[in-house]
């Protein structure tokens, strides 16, 4: 028979095998996978390329960002709506730019005698701008504000990553319609504020509002702004993005309304593309730690898991005030769950722990007689005491919890971006994981060759200036020594 010693060491042994094996600031793309298989986020093993199954635990994440998202979008008088996810080809070639960015992309279904070629979704713009042509009139239409969440396809032809880069993709994607260059304008900052209550103030997750430079914005918009977010490796990932398309789509797609002057116009246009699955990474790499997930509670798919602690004789009573507690905590609307199985108390908090759910109550013999229960905090793995009388306090606790992910998240960001003066500190920031910021000299086509010398020779590339926020150069343009008229990031990007 084991002794003690020998019991607690193949324990030991056993969680590693279960658990995470790596730390994230070592090895973050072997931390990363291992996050996706081992709580259940997502299974790899389908067998296409660049597409993933997505396991019940990351797919209730999803339905939690897309309902906070979505919520946010109908207050800003957006209507939901759904369209069909083949697009004929014709509608491509209706914007030159278009197709020409997104061509290299496509899905084509092969095609059937008689019928037009048809595609796979990229993005929705040629397939909801032919039903507004019909649907826009007058200026009494306007604005027009709809979205849709949707599956996109791409065929990306760089290395694959699940939920960061893929050939599918979830997301939601808003097309607006406008009867002044104003009002359209006014939208695209609306959307950087969308994209800073939600998946900075709600899920945690820091960014750059950048205005794209014009050699990278969205193929037919007038210009592009994204919000880049850092990843523990050292790369940017790129979040929302929201483009004016101003009436490149309206004038191929017949987008027109009669003024009050009784005048035909052209409309303005915009659009708006929450990557809820890119989101997702950033929000698992942002804040999970060695143990697993740590998952913000305004999102994570059980926010209380209640652990009875029990043994034959007193099974059923434990079950039961665990039941009571539950309900409780349900009336409160707390996604709540009791963990009833045979496993070992420690081995249900090591799977909970790794799941990432914020907060743990431990119900035994000795919390019933006392009337409170041990409350385990999934950030700082402290543990406190609780009484049964005070439950409610759990929705200030998780209020708490958030802003807590959220502090040390901006915290780490904003250590991580980092003023260069020259090519060699450039250099230096981007090998040390950074984000570098730098005088340049535009973000207009002239400034495509000093970018380019940036991808060359440091590996990196120039995101753009900040959009929300005018920020003026201090000297000259760190590349080719001529004025500076901008302040840019750079940094890698997957």
């Amino acid at each position: 028979m084991q002794n003690l010693v020998e019991f607690n060491e193949t324990m030991t042994e056993r969680k590693s095998e279960e658990g995470i094996t790596v730390k994230k600031e070592e090895n973050f793309s072997e931390w990363y996978s291992q996050i996706l298989d081992k709580a259940e986020i997502t299974d790899l093993r389908y067998s296409v390329k660049g597409f993933v199954v997505i396991r019940p635990w990351g797919a209730m994440t999803i339905e939690n960002m897309y309902q906070l998202y979505e919520k946010a979008l109908q207050k800003t008088n957006h209507k939901p709506t759904f369209f069909p996810i083949v697009i004929p080809e014709k509608n491509f070639e209706k914007e030159s730019s278009h197709v020409k960015g997104f061509s290299p992309q496509v899905f084509w279904l092969e095609k059937i005698k008689g019928e037009d070629r048809l595609a796979l979704r990229p993005t929705s713009e040629t397939a909801m701008y032919q039903m507004y042509s019909l649907w826009i009139r007058s200026w009494r239409d306007l604005p027009l504000k709809i979205y849709q969440r949707a599956n996109v396809f791409r065929y990306e032809t760089k290395a694959t990553r699940p939920l960061i880069r893929a050939r599918e993709f979830y997301w939601i994607e808003a097309h607006d319609c406008f009867a002044t260059l104003k009002e359209a304008e006014a939208q695209v900052q609306e959307d950087i504020l969308t994209t800073e209550k939600i998946m900075h103030q709600k899920f945690g997750v820091p960014f750059l509002p950048l205005k794209r430079p014009e050699w990278d914005k969205f193929p037919g918009a007038i210009y592009t702004i994204g919000s880049d977010s850092l990843m523990p490796d050292g790369k940017i990932i790129q979040q929302p993005s929201t483009h004016l398309l101003g009436q490149n789509f309206s004038k191929p797609f017949d987008v027109k309304f009669k003024d009050e002057d009784g005048k035909e116009q052209y409309v303005w246009q915009t659009c708006y593309g929450p990557a809820i699955s890119r989101i997702l990474a950033s929000v698992i790499s942002t804040h999970g730690d060695d143990s697993g997930l740590v998952m913000p509670f305004c999102i994570s798919p059980i926010q209380i898991v209640i652990i009875p602690i029990f043994n034959k004789e007193n099974k059923n009573k434990i079950l039961k005030e665990s039941e009571k507690i539950k309900e409780q905590l349900e009336k409160l609307e707390l996604r709540t769950e009791i963990d009833s199985t045979e496993k070992r108390p420690g081995e249900k908090y090591h799977e909970w722990e790794l799941k990432g759910v914020p907060f743990r109550l431990e119900i035994g013999e000795k919390e019933l007689k006392e009337e409170k229960l041990t409350l385990f905090v999934r950030d700082t793995k402290n543990k406190t005491n609780i009484s049964i009388k005070d439950l409610a306090k759990i929705n200030s606790f998780g209020e708490e919890f958030d802003k807590r992910l959220k502090e040390k998240a901006n915290k780490i960001f904003k250590n991580n971006i980092i003023s260069c003066k020259s090519k060699s500190e450039i250099k230096k920031a981007i090998e040390n994981k950074k984000i570098a910021k730098i005088n340049f000299c535009s973000i207009e086509k002239e400034g495509e060759k000093c970018a380019e010398i940036i991808e060359k020779e440091i590996g990196a590339e120039v995101r753009g200036s900040l959009a929300n926020k005018k920020e003026t150069p201090d000297g000259k343009c760190v590349i080719c020594g001529k004025k500076a008229n901008e302040v840019v990031y750079v940094g890698k990007s997957y």
